[in-house]
This record gives C-alpha cells, structure tokens and sequence, in this order.
C-alpha cells in the first residue's frame, strides 16, 4: 500500500509539473483571431525549401550574420511559410526565413541589398493572432494550437485556405504574432 502512495504521489506531481510548464509556455492562452490591417516591416531574409524543421537555424545565420558582419541586432526573427506540411512533401516545403529590421537599421538598407535578400511585407488585411513567446516550447505549443484556429476562422469566414503564413517571433514584447495572408478563392 505504501508503495501505491508513493507511486501515485510521483504520478501526481509529474502530471503537475508537466501542466505548469504548458501553462507557462502558453499552452492555455486564449486564441483569439481577427483580422487587422498590417505590414510594411522590412524583412531581410534566406530562401529556404525543404523540412520546416530547419528553419530556426536558417533564422539564426541571418541573425547572426548581420550582427557579426553589419553590426545590426534584431530583436524579431520572422518565418513566411508558404506551404502546408499536410498536402506538401517535406523535402519541398518552402519558406523564407530571417529578420526584421527596426528604426535606424532601415537606413543600411543599401548597403545590405548586394549581400542579402530583402523586402518589405505588403501593407494589407492578414488574419492575426498571437500566443506567448518564452522559448522553444512556446513555438511548438503555438503550431499545435494555432494553426488549427486560423484554419477554423479561415473556414468559418469563407476565406481561402490559400496563402502563406508569418510566425514573427517578438522578443521584445514576449510574443509570436501569427499573420496569414488573405487570398481569393
């Protein structure tokens, strides 16, 4: 009997542990969609086809490149997904991947066009939301309840499921900030 209790206690507070981390990295906050007219950041970034997977480190080169070599530090890393995962094989996936340039950064955008990519988002209505941002869990806790909800509001809306998806990962502020385009059908 002793060793029932303890095995419960262990269960228990594993289980209790496990809720506080979910709890911590977003895994009950409310999603809530709308759409919001928004845009015109400016977007340094890499081309990327194949596993989703990757992206992070294709975020962290650009990162890491234009701290290193330009001396500019970014405080949003950005991913433009424009394939589902569900109807496109991995190895196929395309993304661009990358940073987001703030303030006085914009004024070295000359400077950057011969070694980098760039461009500036469309100002125009997206479907948005957002969810917590405390680290890696936040990212995955977000993809698995996120994206159902977009398609859900996409659905409910007649929108079209067609169109590309931006995770912003707002450091600053402790957010992701989800932005799907909105498509004709």
């Amino acid at each position: 009997m002793k060793v029932l209790k303890i095995i419960l206690i262990v269960v228990l507070s594993i289980v209790m542990i496990a809720v506080c981390i979910y709890a911590y990295y977003g895994g009950f906050t409310k999603i809530e969609c709308k759409v919001s007219t928004q845009g015109g950041e400016i977007f340094v970034y890499e081309e990327m086809i194949g596993d989703y997977s990757q992206s992070s480190q294709v975020m962290d080169k650009v990162y890491n490149s234009l701290l290193n070599n330009e001396k500019i530090e970014t405080f949003k890393g950005c991913g433009i997904y424009y394939d589902n995962p569900k109807y496109v094989e991995r190895s196929k996936l395309r993304s661009e991947l990358g940073c987001l340039l703030e303030g006085n950064d914009t004024n070295k955008l000359l400077e950057l066009k011969d070694r980098y990519q760039i461009k500036t988002f469309p100002v125009g209505n997206y479907i948005v939301t957002e969810v917590p941002f405390k680290g890696f869990l936040s990212v995955m806790i977000g993809i698995i309840r996120v994206y159902p909800k977009i398609g859900e509001y996409v659905k409910a809306n007649g929108y079209s499921d067609k169109g590309a998806i931006a995770e912003i990962y707002d450091v600053p502020n402790k957010k992701i900030i989800y932005r799907k385009e909105i498509t004709n059908k």
